[in-house]
């Protein structure tokens, strides 16, 4: 080989050498994952239910007699308090009524009177043996008579004036006037309704529990004291409007168990809410919270978890650091981020929590720092 030639062999072997050095050699890779010690521990478990808020007075108003509404004295949404006139029905033929009653009663007053006189002055009369005893008779029935129509006219002036005040209709209790579906010059009558006031000073919050819910809760065989005090005992309670705002004040279950509904199987019972500042309205649909302690339980990460068809899983690290799957049954905690562990793990037990889903059976588990 001449020197040129090996010149040019050397400079092809130093470049297919560095060329060679820079390629990239694949190289092992590996995953590092963050791990729990199981443990049990007390958590609190979110009861929810669908509600819907009505006044604890809600009373429907409609009239007590037929006729022309004459006034509407109040509007939808108002505020209103116990006594204050709501409507006003035509009065000019309840007020001739009670006129014509008043009447008819100063003629059996004056009856009376007559039938009186003429029986005390035949009594007078018998005493003397001027009359006899059939006249006395007589002139005594005419006068129980006389009493019994005046008795009739009084009844039937009450009657009258009765009437006359149903023609005013005053609210039963304080509230807020409901929808008010008729106008002035309407013909109304007892079928009629009116509006409906809504004593909201308290608002109950009714919803529908399964028999489940209600034997979980209360257990078997309490007397109807242990149920109440049961009921007093349970926790606050929290309404969580449509659009997410949380009211203020606590409410308190006064009823629980009910009657059960044959279509549903559940049973309704209420919530009661104080209501100081009116916020709540009948009709109003929410969020019921309440929050039941669950001790001693085994609590995990909801990431911990890997779902594989109907099964859950979580990846337990055995003695040798390697990962080994187990079936778990969970129980939602309703806090979005951990699952209560009902079967499957045991306390001391240590599972993957960050990036289980990125292992596989019997992988070695390296510990992230």
């Amino acid at each position: 080989m001449t020197n040129k030639s090996l010149k040019w062999a050397l400079m092809l072997g130093t470049a297919v050498g560095m060329a060679a050095c820079s390629l990239d050699m694949p190289k092992e890779t590996k995953s590092s994952f963050e791990t729990m010690t199981v443990k049990k521990t007390d958590i609190e478990l979110p009861y929810k239910f669908s509600a819907r808020m009505k006044g604890q007075n809600d009373v429907t108003i409609t009239p007590q007699v037929s006729g022309q509404l004459m006034s509407i004295n109040v509007s939808e949404g108002q505020q209103v308090k116990r006594g204050q006139t709501l409507f006003v029905i035509d009065q000019r033929n309840a007020q001739l009524e009670l006129e014509a009653a008043q009447a008819n009663l100063q003629a059996a007053l004056a009856q009376e009177n007559s039938a009186k006189l003429e029986f005390e002055s035949n009594k007078n009369l018998f005493d003397k043996k001027i009359v006899s005893r059939y006249m006395l008779d007589n002139s005594e029935n005419s006068y129980k008579q006389a009493q019994a129509s005046v008795s009739q006219a009084r009844a039937a002036v009450n009657r009258a004036k009765v009437n006359l005040g149903f023609c005013t209709i005053t609210a039963p209790v304080s509230g807020v006037i409901g929808e008010i579906p008729v106008r002035v010059g309407d013909q109304v009558s007892p079928m009629s309704q009116l509006t409906m006031v809504s004593g909201n000073t308290t608002m109950e919050a009714e919803f529908s529990v399964t028999e489940a819910v209600v034997e979980a809760m209360v257990q078997e065989g309490m007397s109807a004291k242990e149920v109440d005090d049961y009921i007093a005992n349970l926790p606050p309670v929290t309404f969580v409007m449509k659009n997410g705002t949380e009211y203020p004040h606590k409410g308190r279950v006064v009823s629980l168990t009910g009657v059960v509904n044959a279509t549903t199987g559940s049973l309704t019972s209420k919530v009661s809410f104080p209501n100081p500042e009116g916020h709540l309205y009948s009709g109003i649909q929410g969020t019921l919270v309440m929050n039941f302690a669950e001790n001693g339980v085994i609590v995990i990460p909801q990431l911990a978890v890997v779902r594989l068809q109907d099964k859950a899983q979580v990846y337990k690290v055995k003695a040798d650091s390697t990962a080994t799957a187990v079936d778990v049954t969970l129980q939602d905690t309703g806090n979005g981020k951990d699952f209560i562990i009902t079967s499957g793990l045991n306390e001391g037990d240590q599972i993957i929590t960050v990036g289980a889903n990125n292992v596989t059976e019997g992988q070695q588990v390296l510990f992230a720092n």
